[in-house]
């Protein structure tokens, strides 16, 4: 009984793992696992990237974060990131410490600023999404401004 039951087992984590060795991994389902890094982007296009990429670079710069996903539309620019574990008592001081910088060195901009991981995760899909080119400026607008919402709701 024993040896039929080790047997079944052992045939059942073969056929699992033989049927998953083929399928991608997209970056949005191991986000909220490991650092994904995801390259930050504009709804415009290529136009933006320079803007875009500093400040994810400035956001980077800060010691308490690990992965940083930035995302600009016309009017938003939505900033998300994850915190280290060690320093997440200081969320709530990293978050102001983090706006106050983004408004110094880039004030013409509108920032929406979260640590929250269902809004991270969101921000990775739209990400593979505008990278895949699934989605069109006006849609990939849309989602974004859904998903600024999405952080206004959850405050």
């Amino acid at each position: 009984m024993k040896a039929a039951y080790q047997l079944f087992v052992w045939t059942s984590l073969l056929f699992i793992t033989a049927c998953t060795q083929d399928q991608p991994v997209k970056e949005s389902q191991m986000a909220l696992m490991k650092t994904t890094n995801p390259t930050p982007l504009s709804t415009k296009g290529k136009k933006n990237n320079n803007r875009v990429e500093d400040i994810k670079r400035d956001v980077s710069s800060l010691p308490e974060l690990y992965d940083v996903a930035v995302v600009k539309g016309d009017k938003d620019t939505l900033v998300v990131y994850k915190v280290k574990h060690m320093h997440r008592f200081k969320m709530k001081t990293i978050e102001k410490n983090l706006n106050k910088k983004l408004e110094k060195e880039h004030p013409k901009e509108n920032f929406t600023v979260s640590s929250d991981y269902k809004i991270f995760l969101e921000a990775v899909r739209l990400n593979e999404k505008m990278k895949s080119g699934r989605l069109s400026h006006s849609k990939a607008e849309k989602r974004l401004e859904e998903i600024v919402k999405m952080t206004e709701d959850m405050k």
